[in-house]
């Protein structure tokens, strides 16, 4: 029995003298071997363009104007206040500006003493012309002088008439008034403020919208502008009134692109109820030309920077950059626009990390 202990003891001793000399664990892996591709690829798709895109979409007053005055003046009297409905012609504000006034008096005395100089002229040119009737006793240069000079003040009073009635126009400026039905939605005045005919820029006296009819304005990207059917019905949403989906014909468009290369389409939305408010946002459904198609890609193959956005396309073996556009992206695919074909393989897991050039397996 001891012997067997023994035995035992020996052999455990043996072990651990040969883990812990300097032998190491065999690497299984041979370093000369090409590590197994971690990327994953997958093909560009194409499929026929959805029936419809969906957009977000903002409403907007049908008619909106900020109101300026024409000339300076204090604000003598307001009749206004923001959230009142007023009607076309509606008086809103009076200014005052006292040298206006006298200048329409001063051109009002003028305008009397040029007709008072006009009668005068008459008067004696009458009296030298029957005068004349006696031969030799006016010469015919003073009956012509007399003739100029009632013409010349009659003249003068035409001009003095101008005059006033360009004064009495300025005058009318002092009181403002509705262009259009509507309401009120800024007042940035009060009474003896001063005021002064401004550039769209500045802060406007008051801004009225006609909010009995909206524009829902929806911005569509470049490369759908072809393919927006006008002919069928657009569907909204908007996002106060959920689940109450509303159906209109696309009203206008732009025909013309924005700075950022969109184009606006117009929706009018009649507000009978006065429950929509310009400002609303919604989500809108425009309606797509059948038989358009579109190339996707999974979603992780897009890389987006903040210089470009490319996919990483599989060319003999090797990655190539290919950048792209987006377009309409749904939970699993983009809608992507470039120098791409349908069958093209691209990598799937794409990230800024894989240069171009290098192989893919």
């Amino acid at each position: 029995m001891k012997y067997k202990v023994v035995i035992i003891l020996a052999a455990i001793s043996c072990s651990l003298a040969a883990c812990s000399g300097n032998n190491k664990p065999v690497d299984l892996t041979d370093p000369k071997k090409p590590e197994v591709s971690q990327y994953q690829t997958g093909t560009v798709a194409e499929k026929a363009l959805s029936g419809s895109a969906r957009l977000p979409g903002q409403l907007q007053a049908f008619f909106d104007v900020n109101i300026f005055p024409k000339v300076n003046g204090f604000v003598k009297n307001l009749y206004v206040d923001r959230g009142s409905v007023v009607k076309k012609g509606e008086l809103l504000v009076v200014l005052e500006a006292p040298e206006m006034e006298a200048q329409l008096q001063a051109a009002n005395a003028r305008y009397l003493q040029a007709q008072e100089n006009a009668v005068a002229s008459k008067e004696k040119y009458e009296r030298l012309n029957e005068a004349a009737k006696e031969p030799g006793s006016v010469s015919p240069l003073d009956l012509d002088n007399a003739l100029a000079r009632m013409k010349a003040d009659n003249a003068m009073v035409n001009s003095e008439r101008s005059n006033v009635e360009s004064a009495r126009s300025m005058n009318g400026y002092l009181k403002i008034y509705a262009p259009f039905d509507g309401v009120i939605t800024q007042r940035n005045i009060s009474p003896g403020t001063l005021v002064s005919p401004g550039k769209t820029s500045d802060q406007p006296m008051l801004v009225l919208q006609d909010v009995s009819k909206l524009r829902l304005v929806v911005y569509i990207p470049e490369d759908y502008v072809d393919k927006v059917d006008l002919a069928k019905p657009a569907t909204y949403t908007l996002n106060a009134m959920p689940g109450q989906t509303q159906t209109a014909k696309i009203s206008r468009s732009a025909n013309a692109l924005s700075t950022l290369h969109q184009e606006a389409v117009e929706i009018d939305v009649q507000n009978k109820k006065d429950l929509l408010k310009p400002g609303m946002y919604a989500e809108v459904q425009i309606p797509m030309l059948s038989g358009a198609k579109s190339l996707l890609v999974p979603n992780s193959a897009i890389v987006r920077s903040t210089e470009r956005k490319y996919v990483i396309a599989v060319n003999n073996g090797k990655a190539s950059y290919v950048d792209v556009k987006e377009g309409l992206a749904a939970h699993d695919s983009t809608e992507v626009f470039g120098d791409l074909k349908p069958g093209t393989s691209v990598v799937t897991n794409a990230n800024d990390e894989i240069k171009e050039g290098v192989s893919i397996k």
